[in-house]
């Protein structure tokens, strides 16, 4: 009877060992270099400048990913929900204002009023002052847009977007967040950055072979355009216009935490949202393809994931961090974006189900 119970617990042993090493995953890893995490400490010493904010009910939705304001200043929001939430200037009266039947993620106005999204399940989307939404692009260079991530229209017109990773969809996945992990976790350069012209009513590649191409800015001279690099820590430069046109450059690398969105702030400013603090297993695994794929295969609560921990900076064109604004209890988490106004600055977030929302005087702002 012992004989037998010994050879049934070798053979449990041998399968548990055979379902690690050789049980299929989605990933297949990519081994890099993780870059030194400079920690919470000189440009980013710890500071509770990010307490304080002020919050609003999105009706019932969740996840108000990015905000952008209208020509009457009425506040929009996009949701996990696949809404768009609209508000008064004063935060009241949210209603749901479209239902895009995706993931609206990054969003931003054009001159004619129209709010262009891009949604992570659709691709690129243009939303009329009535409600009407366009389908503008779902493929570039013929490749699938299949993780429109963030977006900002230019003063010429033309519309700058990411698709995060053209191998994990976000649709396909089922969500945003499952799709990142997945593409985090590879480290492939499965994502690029994408323009949009009405002219021609066709995208293209401007820019590929990045590690999770999430938030996008055009420069306030409009010679550039910025993007965060989710997964390489860094924030990326491509010159669109001048001497350098063409050019790519590292505007800020080696950030202590995951950058989500970018935006063009005042003051020669661009706010970045840091979505959660560096993982050390994460970076010490970034060389140990081989290992990244064992831990996948774990379940998911065993898995790395994002840390409740509220983190917006501010760098400059030379990419120096002009402001630092944390708050390490996470009253209002993971931090998606930074929508800034003349007296505000409006926070997004991937799980809240409120609107947040920061007097620039209470952190000391001006």
């Amino acid at each position: 009877m012992l004989k037998k119970i010994l050879w049934l617990i070798l053979i449990i042993i041998i399968v548990i060992i055979l379902y690690f090493v050789a049980w299929p995953v989605p990933i297949d890893p990519v081994a890099w270099e993780a870059p030194p995490n400079p920690g919470y400490k000189g440009p980013f010493a710890v500071n509770n400048r990010l307490q304080g904010i002020e919050t609003f009910p999105i009706a019932d939705n969740h996840g108000p990913e990015d905000i952008a304001l209208d020509s009457q200043g009425r506040i929009y929001a996009s949701t996990h929900e696949g809404r768009i939430v609209r508000l008064q200037s004063d935060g009241s009266n949210p209603e749901n204002w479209v239902d895009t039947k995706g993931r609206p993620l990054g969003i931003d106005f054009d001159r004619k009023g129209n709010l262009i999204v891009a949604d992570g399940f659709r691709g690129l989307l243009s939303i009329a002052p009535d409600g009407n939404i366009t389908e503008l692009a779902t493929t570039a260079d013929g490749v699938p847009i299949r993780f429109a991530d963030d977006v900002d229209v230019a003063a010429d017109g033309k519309i700058y977007f990411s698709d995060a990773s053209t191998k994990f969809g976000a649709k396909e996945r089922g969500a945003t967040y499952e799709a990142s992990l997945l593409d985090l976790m590879e480290h492939g350069g499965h994502g690029r950055l994408l323009m949009y012209n009405p002219a021609t009513g066709k995208a293209k590649t401007l820019l590929d072979g990045l590690n999770f191409a999430n938030g996008v800015a055009v420069s306030h001279d409009q010679n550039s355009v910025l993007v965060n690099e989710t997964g390489s820590y860094r924030v990326v430069r491509l010159w669109i216009a001048g001497s350098k046109k063409g050019k790519v450059e590292t505007l800020i690398a080696s950030l202590p935490s995951f950058p989500d969105n970018i935006s063009v702030g005042r003051g020669g400013r661009y706010w970045v949202a840091l979505v959660s603090p560096r993982n050390p297993l994460v970076d010490k695994l970034s060389g140990k393809p081989f290992v990244r794929k064992v831990i996948q295969r774990m379940p998911a609560f065993m898995r790395p994931k994002a840390i409740a921990y509220g983190h917006i900076i501010a760098i400059d064109d030379k990419g120096n961090v002009i402001e630092d604004l944390q708050d390490p209890d996470g009253s209002y988490p993971i931090n998606t974006s930074v929508t800034e106004t003349e007296d505000f600055l409006y926070i997004g977030s991937l799980f809240t189900p409120v609107l947040g929302r920061l007097k620039k005087e209470k952190a000391g702002l001006y």
